[in-house]
């Protein structure tokens, strides 16, 4: 199958650890339940492979497939593996690059974080993995004459001399120094010398294929791994329909698993990445198609406590941010500034940046703000909250099921009632627009995002209805609510308003039970109005 050289430096009997591993991992992967075609990956990576753009770096939150994608890339180079059968069914097959490269190289894998387990210190995981794989190389080429037996990198460039075959680098949870060590520059200066040294116009490197949590750390502007073309939550470029999985594919296993895929929306959708119409979680789709159950399963591998240490901060205001984020709207946030590591922050703008990586908090790179994705992410950061000083918010989150009941009685008195208390306790931004005034109404009605899709700024009628409550299809006993704010004037002109310009017009299919709703605030009196009728 390859030449003579090849078989002469890749011995099929001596498949390592680290060097040029099994393919069962990703074997196990193809043979699971449920498994998505993300071989297209190797289609980006093969048209960089032993070019200038060979250095990868892809950052994703926890469970979005990182690993996965680094079982499959190990392989299909890895030399000491004959994986045509295992790919033969699968996307890259079909590309014309796949015979090119299929099981051409040797393939270094290293998953720092096992590394770092009980390691002690920086020096230590340095040393463990050099000598690791210092001792898997020298099994595999006895015959290859070594300069410096305690230099990784110059025994590398001897392997290649010998016979020419280069090395894909895949180095998972490359972050974990900075996770691990986040207080310890020196640590992370060290480590991130020694990659560049490993890695940086190096002959033998044909790919360095690098994921992580976080992008490279920056040091004031500039990188110690300048070479790193890099693929991130903020910015996935090319490699967008491979940060989870798409919405065609969730909508594919919704329809095989005979699941509802709107609600499957509702609680895992909201991630948008560029280049794509969405991107889902793909340990929380699994979950919840493997249980038909939809419930929180994100969050059973990340501890809410990581999310709690960053809004605890309440870093220029975030509080407020957050309070924003939660009643459902959107914060323009400057990602540039962040440092790429987990305690430098200097404005609320590098704490939501860092939530972004995280998973928490999703990033709309063309409109440039964030908001909290979807259900599952929300009840989050309410368990979140509910642990901390937030208790004004937890109040008004937990009394939403109150005003909606009494909006359904058509109770207008109480209803503003409430709307006024919270807006003391929580004073959402500042209070001088309609703007600040439907993020309070949206934080009181947060238990409405159980029996509804809420729409805002819904084309309706001759205009623009500000919030609209459309029933999901499990609580269509529920009416359909048309809300107007007025901001100095009455509630009554609000829904004057939404009969003139036929907001209901567009709720046809609700007609026969739709509410509309005036909120109004009077700024001299500093107080709320409300006054509901039916559309009848």
């Amino acid at each position: 199958m390859f030449p003579n050289w090849h078989i002469m430096y890749l011995r099929g009997d001596k498949m390592g650890i680290y060097l040029n591993p099994s393919n069962e991992l990703f074997s196990k992967a193809t043979r699971s339940k449920i498994y998505v075609d993300k071989t297209g990956l190797i289609s980006f990576t093969n048209s960089v492979i032993r070019t200038e753009q060979r250095y990868i770096c892809v950052s994703r939150p926890r469970r979005f497939g990182k690993t996965m994608a680094a079982n499959m890339l190990s392989a299909y180079y890895s030399g000491e593996n004959d994986s045509r059968e295992l790919f033969k069914n699968l996307v890259i097959s079909g590309d014309e690059t796949y015979e090119t490269h299929l099981n051409k190289y040797n393939v270094l894998f290293l998953n720092m974080q096992s590394f770092l387990s009980g390691a002690g210190s920086v020096y230590n995981v340095i040393n463990r993995m050099r000598d690791k794989i210092l001792r898997e190389i020298v099994r595999t080429y006895p015959d290859v004459t070594y300069d410096d037996m305690d230099d990784l990198a110059d025994s590398l460039e001897n392997v290649y001399i010998a016979g020419k075959i280069p090395f894909v680098f895949i180095i998972d949870e490359w972050d974990c120094i900075f996770r691990e060590y986040k207080d310890d520059k020196e640590a992370q200066t060290i480590y991130l010398d020694f990659l560049r040294y490993l890695l940086k116009d190096k002959v033998y490197v044909a790919l360095a294929y690098m994921t992580g949590i976080l992008p490279i750390k920056k040091y004031g502007t500039h990188s110690a791994l300048n070479m790193f073309d890099e693929f991130s939550m903020p910015n996935p470029g090319r490699l967008a329909e491979y940060a989870g999985f798409t919405q065609d594919e969730v909508f594919g296993l919704c329809e095989r698993y005979q699941m509802d895929y709107d609600e499957m929306s509702r609680w895992y959708n909201g991630y948008r990445l560029k280049g794509v119409s969405a991107v889902y979680n793909p340990r929380s789709i699994v979950a919840a198609l493997l249980s038909g159950i939809f419930d929180d399963y994100w969050n059973k591998t990340e501890s809410f406590e990581a999310l709690k240490v960053y809004i605890d901060m309440n870093l220029d205001g975030l509080k407020d941010i957050i309070i924003q984020l939660l009643a459902g709207g959107k914060k323009e946030i400057k990602v540039g500034s962040f440092q790429n590591d987990m305690v430098t922050f200097q404005s609320y703008d590098d704490v939501c940046t860092l939530l972004v990586h995280l998973g928490y908090l999703a990033y709309d790179f063309d409109r440039k703000e964030v908001f909290i994705p979807n259900k599952e992410i929300t009840d989050e950061f309410v368990t979140s909250i509910g642990n901390n000083h937030w208790g004004e918010v937890i109040r008004a989150i937990n009394s939403s099921e109150e005003l909606l009941e009494a909006t359904w009685r058509r109770d207008g008195k109480k209803a503003a009632a409430m709307i006024e208390t919270v807006h003391n306790e929580t004073s959402i931004l500042t209070y001088n627009n309609e703007t600040a005034l439907s993020y309070t109404v949206s934080l009181a009605y947060f238990s409405a995002r159980e029996y509804y899709t809420i729409v805002r700024e819904m084309p309706a009628g001759k205009g623009f209805a500000d919030i609209v409550f459309l029933p999901r299809k499990n609580h269509l006993d529920k009416p359909a609510l048309v809300i107007e704010l007025k901001w100095g004037h009455s509630p009554d002109a609000a829904i004057e308003q939404i009969k003139n310009k036929n907001y209901p017009e567009a709720l046809s299919g609700y007609r026969d039970d739709v509410l509309l709703v005036g909120f109004s605030y009077d700024r001299e009196t500093k107080k709320h109005s409300c006054l509901i009728e039916s559309a009848l």
